[in-house]
């Protein structure tokens, strides 16, 4: 019960950024004392830091308590069909320090000598006790990435070698930390549902745009995993293509489209992996793109939208933030051109984390594992 109802402070704390402990009691319905108690230990495990009184109200000056952002730090690792991304973050969900590593193609041995590599560089400018507060990491990987060797142009029996490796359990004898593997796509919803900013909607449908296309589900403030942890996966999704031929959603709206149409026009696609701040990329080209995307993603979310209610539909990618918000505003418009008849319109926004959700995703899977809770849980009287 302890465990439940800290866990149920700390969730209230980092969504509403600041709370004293009579906010808390209101909201949760525990006792002052059980919550006074609560916030004390929390305070002490150097996880609640105490802000500035509040004065001027009847009674004792309210004191205002928020997450400490040194009481947890959290590796999350990224792995992508063209390149890997390790972070930490720490207890607020800021990037403490990142390394990157582009290659080819992805083989289990290159990842796991890359996190042997960079894990150490990213926990070096850590204190001793600040060392010992880094209690996990999360993977958001591409599932089945030996289907995919014929796209990205890889040996399939390199790929092979993913079929039977346990990449958690590697890392996991590799760090000495347990490690949590998620669909790459399923943990950018993710970040967008923990850390985004702004308002929050309870049922939306994430899209991110990587080298393909994945998507993520959120129902009810909760990110539905499915099954198999592959909810969500809208890159098969059939949507008509630039010819009216149905085409699968990866096939227009991935940025494996954006690179091969630059390379058959001469142009390079190489820095398109290597960062995301800047394109270079010919305006006939990326408007050609940006036009046959919106398209395909329009098509999905009416899909979507009438299968499952949901608020809204929110974007976000490995791309300029000019360029997403250019991808939005095309969506939109060609999502208010179809039919949309019997159907509640979801708002389609962009997302407020941006390209690094993947990662931070993967480092907010053991922050959630042992700090949220699941927030329509009953609430445990005391």
């Amino acid at each position: 019960m302890r465990a439940h109802n800290e866990r149920l402070v700390l969730s209230l704390v980092r969504r509403h950024e600041a709370l004293a402990k009579s906010d808390i009691a209101r909201m949760t319905g525990l006792s002052a004392q059980t919550v006074s108690v609560i916030m004390r230990q929390l305070e002490q495990d150097g996880l609640l830091t105490r802000g500035e009184p509040i004065r001027g109200r009847v009674g004792q000056p309210s004191v205002p308590m928020s997450l400490a952002a040194g009481g947890a730090f959290f590796f999350g690792l990224k792995v992508g069909r063209r390149s890997a991304d390790l972070i930490l973050i720490d207890f607020l969900g800021r990037i403490r320090a990142a390394r990157r590593k582009t290659y080819r193609y992805p083989t289990p041995d290159a990842v796991v000598a890359f996190v042997a590599e960079a894990a150490p560089a990213l926990v070096a400018p850590l204190g001793a006790d600040e060392r010992a507060r880094v209690t996990g990491m999360g993977v958001a990987i591409p599932f089945q990435l030996w289907n995919w060797v014929t796209i990205i142009g890889a040996p399939q029996q390199a790929m092979d070698a993913w079929r039977h490796r346990d990449i958690g359990a590697d890392l996991s004898a590799l760090l000495g930390l347990p490690v949590h593997v998620q669909n790459d796509a399923t943990s950018a919803c993710g970040a967008e549902l923990i850390f985004g900013t702004g308002d929050r909607p309870k049922d939306f449908l994430h899209f991110y745009l990587g080298t393909f296309i994945g998507g993520g589900l959120v129902m009810n403030g909760q990110l539905f995993l499915g099954r198999t942890g592959n909810a969500a996966g809208v890159g098969p999704m059939l949507v008509p293509g630039p010819d009216g031929r149905l085409l699968r959603l990866l096939e227009v709206a991935s940025l494996n489209v954006l690179a091969e149409t630059m390379e058959e026009a001469g142009e390079s696609s190489d820095h398109i992996w290597e960062q995301h701040q800047h394109w270079q990329v010919s305006r006939p080209l990326l408007d050609r793109w940006l036009a046959s995307a919106a398209q395909g993603l329009a098509h999905a979310t009416l899909n979507a939208a009438a299968l499952v209610e949901i608020e809204a539909v929110i974007l976000d990618g490995w791309m300029p933030v000019s360029v997403r918000a250019e991808l939005v505003q095309a969506t939109e418009a060609a999502f208010k051109a179809l039919d949309l008849a019997g159907v509640d319109p979801p708002v389609i926004r962009e997302g407020t984390v941006g390209a690094d959700a993947r990662a931070l995703g993967a480092a907010a899977i053991p922050l959630s594992h042992r700090y949220l809770i699941d927030q329509n849980a009953p609430v445990r009287q005391g």
